[in-house]
């Protein structure tokens, strides 16, 4: 069983940089690819970030590419996102999410999700 715990939300000036850890209590963190997703507030959930389970792959969103960043370490079974260069736009609450298989774009195809987090970029 999967089970999916975000950390490392808060506020943030605009420019400033935030790094949500997600974290695993299952043993079998390293067979699933991880997801970062995003909501703000009336928009759907959309795609920032994605990596394969050995992490040797990672595909981005055009927003958020060149600024955040996805990494794992599955001995620690925990997938990060670390994000620079923070926008006002940037403000949702940001959700990690687990799939068998390879790394996915698509929210749909993601089996297991945590319960969010919130990061706040003020101007």
């Amino acid at each position: 069983q999967v089970q999916l715990v975000e950390s490392g939300g808060g506020l943030v000036q605009a420019g400033g940089s935030l790094r949500l850890s997600c974290a695993d209590s299952g043993r079998t963190f390293s067979s699933y690819a991880m997801g970062w997703f995003r909501q703000a507030p009336g928009l759907e959930r959309e795609f920032v970030a994605t990596i394969s389970w050995s992490g040797s792959s990672t595909r981005y969103a055009d927003n958020v590419k060149g600024r955040f960043t996805i990494s794992r370490n599955n001995a620690k079974n925990t997938v990060y996102l670390q994000m620079n260069s923070l926008l006002p736009e940037d403000t949702a609450v940001y959700y990690c999410a687990a799939r068998t298989g390879g790394y996915s774009t698509n929210r749909a195809s993601y089996d297991y999700w945590g319960q969010g987090n919130q990061v706040t970029v003020s101007s």
